[in-house]
């Protein structure tokens, strides 16, 4: 598929750098937006958008464009989408959005279907692609050739999260970025609090407390990003205790918004109301391309995934919910090499997720796969040492999967190298962040 070249005059921008020598002048470079494709699948695509500054720096952007009718928008990253019907309308990031003269920034997308986005507008001046033809005042066009590829799956996020207890006060989302560069972490617990569907951190904590936005926005102010992950280990869940597909999607959406972010983990360690969760997701999911994550617990190294999350999975295919499927890589029954029964997990865990999506090459469900360990000792006694750690990072790297991540931040130290389980240290002899350290170059 050929690449389209989109370039327009930015909107309210004025027009500078003119200049008058022997009787010649020199307009201002305007600013421009390129559309391409990165890989095309046959029933979806995905695309990358480079807004470049002319001339004249700018402090914010907005590209909107049209999908045909059968061509839904599905995921997006490096942009916010505010979309009415099959208009889509992006606008840049916090971290974005400020351009000097010549500088880009670019931001992606998925669409399901095949139909091309047409009537593209870069800060409200029409494109020179799609079904608009160029623009008369266009001083520059260029073609660019992009291969098509088959087999990428949709985009899943940042490729490595580590989970961190937001109710705890320490270590902070800065410290650690500061400390090792990580910048995407998962934020645990959002949970319904006392009084019914009300989200709160951990049950207990106001959705909107001053420490953990701080925080966020700190981490946000480094170039960082968070996931909001719900469920858990102990509850009281969302997901049972809103009683509706409205009332658990508006829930959702309340915790994305406190935090700004679009990457929602749904960690399911108790029964659920599947169709009713499935629903709420991909409602979230269709009005703003949230990605969503489900965590979910592991039968055995070479089973997998236990039959529930089997099942909740199963629904979510059915609904046509796209999902990073991410089974906890701890406290299940092994034999032989821990690190090695975790790589077991995995490819077992490929195994459920290919009868489940048939038609799905193998590199879009490697793509869809997460790992998530639980570093040092585990609630059931085993010890993902670093070297058990190391296993699952070859396995992530040689097979393109589309995630990592770990439990937690809060246990990567060695300040209680005895072998005890604590949610304060790891219970092995370790360095300060090792696990981080270890993770943190992975790109899929």
């Amino acid at each position: 598929m050929r690449a389209r070249m989109l370039v327009a005059l930015a909107a309210a921008l004025p027009v500078v750098g003119l200049f008058v020598a022997a009787g010649l002048t020199e307009a201002a470079t305007p600013a421009g937006a390129v559309i391409s494709t990165d890989s095309n699948w046959g029933s979806g695509y995905q695309e990358k958008v480079t807004i470049t500054a002319g001339s004249t720096a700018i402090t914010g952007w907005k590209v909107e464009f049209d999908l045909p009718a059968g061509s839904t928008m599905g995921s997006y990253w490096d942009a916010v989408n505010t979309p009415s019907a099959q208009h889509q309308v992006f606008t840049n990031r916090e971290y974005n959005g400020s351009l000097a003269a010549g500088a880009s920034a670019s931001f992606g997308f998925l669409v399901s279907g095949s139909g091309q986005p047409a009537n593209c507008k870069l800060n409200g001046q029409p494109c020179g692609g799609g079904s608009t033809p160029p623009s008369s005042t266009t001083t520059t066009t260029t073609t660019t050739t992009t291969t098509t590829t088959t087999g990428t799956p949709p985009p899943t996020g940042a490729k490595f999260s580590p989970y961190i207890d937001i109710t705890a006060a320490t270590p902070t989302l800065a410290d650690v970025a500061r400390a090792t560069g990580q910048k995407n972490f998962t934020l645990a617990f959002a949970l319904a609090d006392s009084t019914g569907c009300t989200v709160s951190w951990g049950g207990t904590i106001p959705l909107n407390d001053a420490r953990i936005i701080g925080e966020v926005n700190d981490l946000k102010a480094l170039g960082g990003a968070v996931t909001v992950s719900t469920g858990g280990a102990a509850g009281p869940y969302l997901e049972n205790t809103c009683g509706s597909v409205s009332a658990l999607t508006a829930a959702y959406e309340k915790a994305l918004d406190a935090v700004g972010s679009n990457s929602l983990d749904v960690d399911i360690e108790a029964s659920i109301p599947t169709a009713t969760v499935n629903q709420a997701l991909l409602a979230v999911q269709r009005a703003r391309g949230t990605t969503v994550s489900y965590t979910l617990r592991v039968q055995g190294q070479d089973y997998g995934i236990d039959p529930f999350s089997v099942s909740i999975l199963q629904d979510a295919a059915s609904r046509g919910l796209n999902v990073l499927v991410n089974p906890m890589v701890m406290d299940f029954g092994y034999t032989g090499d821990w690190g090695q029964a975790m790589v077991s997990v995995a490819n077992a865990t490929l195994g459920q997720m290919r009868s489940i999506w048939p038609s799905t090459s193998d590199a879009q469900l490697r793509a869809m796969l997460g790992l998530t360990p639980m570093i040092g000792v585990n609630d059931s006694g085993m010890v993902t040492t670093r070297a058990a750690a190391q296993a699952v990072l070859s396995f992530a790297q040689s097979n393109h999967i589309g995630r990592l991540a770990f439990w937690s931040v809060g246990r990567d130290n060695g300040n209680c190298p005895s072998g005890g389980v604590s949610p304060s240290c790891s219970g092995i002899s370790q360095g300060l962040y090792d696990f981080i350290n270890l993770y943190k170059g992975y790109n899929g």
